[in-house]
């Protein structure tokens, strides 16, 4: 295809003027093209060079090769030269010569505008005649071969990398930074776009625009930019516009190596850069051709390691990515050449590249032929024991090779064993090792009770942490390593049920095909069957039956049972009758004396921790004191016998001496439960207030002086039933009255209870009754003795509590010979006879 034409320099006077202008141009170009080209073409020399040049230092200077867009959306080609002097002598003349490119034209042959670098058909003069025919362009014989590219690449290695970081981002974004090449010659400039012509997608390539030499680069519109050392320095600080390569100077990270530096982690650029340090250019056409995107990695990366091209970690995890991702895009042969070049490095891994090794052997195993794959699975299972990896998905046995199997298993094995026995080791990491010896057919059945005890501890303390995808698998495929964990874990239910409950309840441990473990069992069931509320007693029923054993063969299972279902717990007094009652006494005995459990304490705690009006309390601790007698401490023991006291008194099988008994009985108990002595003293309390008390026995209460029997007195004194009795019996009103009103020198505590009683108790109910209830209560004062008809008139009077209160404290009280009733608040005589 031939393109239109022009010519650009100084000429003689003409038609169109002198000085600068169009010398020649192929006719029908339009003239908007020539106004746009007349900003792009010029030049202007170096800072440096001489003002008067010769023939050699005119070789020298740099040439502008440039490819520009224009408005319209055609292309310019043109090449600038300097030529010194004009026609009329004056230096500082150029000569530019380009074609142009209609939009969507190419040039002849679909070659890259590159290419037509120092191609013979650009003039330095104005043809003869100014005529200027259309071009056709043609590229120079041999101009940019494979080494000489791969040879340019070699010693730009510090920039090749950002460089084709740049050239991704000006083909993906038309607002990504102009790239700046600071070179010292022009020629080198061309070479670094010639690099990029293999390297872009075709069409990309063809509307790269660049120039090879500008002195104005601020004005420059093109996307790469070729600059002289003394015209860079001004860039600095302009990254949104800009990204310079100053390839004059030290490179970045220098000393240089032969690694690129991969800018702005794009890993497209790295693989490309160490494609070009391979002098494969070819590659990146042998990439497009699979599947994925202009600037995928992975691909590229995949035909780079293919043609036995190293590379870096991250060129190898996406290879192995892209393979995973696409494993029909290869053939076997090419699959066998990327899992070689992959298993190559002897370097350790990171974990990211191991894992991607890892998913792809996944991938392959069972598709690929077993020795395509297998030596990647070595890589796999070599990093997971070298350099662990979260996650690592771990190959079968069976997809390994026996040669990649035993020479693992030689290479490996006493890592392995190491690594399992380190105390130090994180516990699932040392089950991994264990799985990975496995595997290879290291044995460790030696290490199977020590790793499995490590991991019971573990599972328990974290069951969340333990119990990773690593340590399920080997629990899945290694009976005889469950068998051992799970012997491990019963041990540990049987002594911390709720932890072991606790752990079931987080991690389905699979309990099948295994001797009994009751415990385990047990535990299981209690999360199954909620052991938290309801029918407790029949959820233990239900823990029991789990076990699959006798509570007589193994009394342990009810101590079992009884922690997981109430914990910390107590049973109410009721849970623990009705469980006494099922079992009989012996399961719960102590382990060592005879058959049993040592649940008994549970039960005694069921007694002594229940609330001070329980009424199952008194009855349980009647049963245990009937079937542990020799089990019981004494402080226990008078406990619970103030418990069974109560049940006497409430029962009227108490005999006599209540008060000096149930004082005598909490001195031995100290430290007594609050709740123990509420139910024993307010039996007491209760008796004292009943009608039919027997003589005397306020009386003892009185003198033994008991504070807080005294206060359970006051207590049950308030109670309703005692002021509904008040309000039907006259002669009860009187016999408080006068239980009340008698012994002002008994005491602080007994005064102070007397004096509420008559106030708040007997008085509003006094002051409700009818005058022939009054009269009553009068008559059965007046049998007790004169003097309390007396005072009872006058406390009843309006005001007359303080002179009660007052005689009750001693203060202004006649001597009286009638005294109280005999036998009640005053001891009886001994000849039986009244005071």
């Amino acid at each position: 295809m031939s393109l239109a034409q022009l010519h650009y320099t100084s000429a003689p006077p003409g038609p169109d003027g002198s000085g600068f202008r169009f010398t020649a141009v192929t006719p029908g170009l339009p003239r908007s093209v020539l106004r746009e080209a007349e900003q792009l073409i010029g030049y202007e020399p170096p800072r440096d060079a001489p003002p008067r040049p010769d023939g050699t230092e005119l070789a020298a200077f740099p040439e502008a090769f440039s490819h520009s867009s224009l408005a319209d959306g055609s292309r310019l080609l043109t090449r600038t030269v300097y030529t010194g002097s004009d026609y009329s002598g004056r230096w500082g003349n150029f000569h530019a010569h380009g074609v142009h490119l209609p939009v969507g034209a190419e040039l002849p042959g679909g070659i890259l505008p590159i290419a037509a670098w120092r191609s013979p058909q650009w003039a330095t003069t104005t043809p003869v005649g100014a005529v200027a025919e259309p071009l056709e362009v043609r590229p120079v014989p041999g101009g940019f071969s494979r080494d000489a590219l791969a040879g340019f690449a070699a010693s730009r290695v510090p920039w090749l990398a950002s460089f084709f970081a740049g050239l991704r981002r000006l083909v993906e974004d038309a607002a990504a930074p102009q790239i700046v090449l600071i070179e010292r010659d022009s020629a080198d400039v061309a070479l670094w776009i010639a690099l990029s012509g293999a390297a872009l997608p075709r069409a990309s390539a063809h509307r790269l625009t660049f120039t090879t030499y500008t002195r104005r680069p601020q004005q420059a519109r093109q996307q790469i930019i070729g600059v002289l050392p003394d015209d860079g320095q001004g860039l600095a600080g302009y990254d949104q516009r800009y990204r310079v390569l100053d390839c004059t100077g030290p490179g970045p990270g220098e000393p240089t190596g032969r690694q690129p530096a991969v800018s702005e982690d794009d890993g497209w650029a790295g693989i490309a850069a160490q494609v070009w340090l391979g002098g494969a250019p070819g590659l990146f056409r042998e990439a497009s051709a699979l599947p994925g995107g202009d600037f995928d990695a992975g691909r590229l990366a995949v035909v780079a390691l293919c043609a036995g091209i190293g590379l870096g970690t991250g060129g190898r995890t996406a290879a192995a990515d892209w393979a995973g991702t696409h494993p029909d895009a290869l053939d076997d042969t090419e699959l066998a050449r990327l899992t070689g070049a992959l298993s190559m490095s002897g370097t350790a891994r990171p974990p990211a590249e191991s894992a991607a090794l890892a998913r792809l052997f996944a991938t392959l195993a069972g598709r690929a032929p077993i020795t395509v794959a297998a030596p990647l699975g070595g890589v796999v299972l070599t990093d997971a024991v070298r350099t662990p990896t979260p996650g690592l998905v771990l190959p079968a046995s069976s997809a390994l090779t026996d040669d990649v199997r035993q020479r693992l298993a030689t290479e490996l094995g006493p890592e392995l064993r190491a690594g399992i026995t380190d105390p130090a080791q994180d516990v699932p990491r040392a089950v991994e090792l264990l799985h990975i010896a496995g595997l290879l057919g290291v044995d460790c059945a030696d290490l199977l009770d020590g790793t499995a005890g490590r991991l019971s501890h573990a599972l328990v303390a974290d069951p969340d942490g333990a119990y990773t995808a690593v340590v399920r698998t080997v629990l899945a495929d290694r009976f005889e390593f469950r068998a051992v964990l799970l012997g491990r874990l019963e041990a540990l239910a049987t002594d911390d049920p709720p932890a072991a409950a606790r752990l079931l309840a987080r991690v389905p441990l699979p309990l099948t095909g295994v001797r009994a473990l009751p415990h385990l069992r047990m535990c299981a069931e209690a999360h199954a069957s909620g052991a938290a509320g309801g029918d407790r007693v029949g959820v233990l029923h239900a823990v029991i039956r789990a076990s699959g054993v006798s509570l007589f063969t193994d009394p342990l299972v009810l101590r079992t049972a009884v922690q997981l279902v109430w914990g910390d717990g107590a049973m109410t007094p009721g849970e623990a009758r009705l469980l006494l009652g099922e079992t009989g006494s012996d399961p719960f005995r102590t382990p060592g004396s005879g058959s049993g459990s040592g649940t008994w304490s549970d039960l005694v705690r069921a007694a002594l921790e229940a609330p001070g009006d329980d009424p199952d309390a008194p009855d349980l601790a009647h049963d245990i004191l009937r079937c542990f007698p020799e089990e019981l401490g004494p402080r226990v023991r008078a406990a619970l016998l103030l418990l069974e006291f109560a049940r006497d008194l409430e029962r009227g099988d108490a005999g006599g001496r209540w008060a000096d008994r149930a004082v005598s009985l909490r001195a031995v108990a100290e430290p007594v439960e609050p709740a123990v002595l509420e139910q024993a003293f307010g039996a007491v309390a209760r008796r004292l207030l009943s009608p039919g008390r027997p003589d005397g026995e306020l009386y003892a209460l009185i003198g033994a002086g008991d504070t807080d029997l005294i206060a359970a007195y006051g207590r049950a004194a308030r109670e309703e039933t005692v002021r509904d009795r008040l309000r039907v019996s006259p002669a009860y009103v009187a016999d408080c009255y006068s239980a009340w009103s008698s012994r002002p020198q008994a005491g602080r505590a007994w005064e102070e209870i007397c004096k509420s009683l008559l106030e708040k108790v007997l008085r509003p109910v006094v002051r409700a009754l009818p005058e022939a209830d009054v009269e009553s209560v009068e008559k059965h004062l007046e049998r007790a003795g004169g003097r309390w008809v007396r005072e009872f008139g006058e406390w009843n009077r309006p005001g007359a509590f303080g002179r009660i209160g007052r005689k009750l404290s001693g203060r202004g009280r006649r001597p009286s010979a009638e005294g109280p009733r005999p036998g009640d608040v005053e001891p009886p005589r001994k000849d039986g006879r009244s005071w």
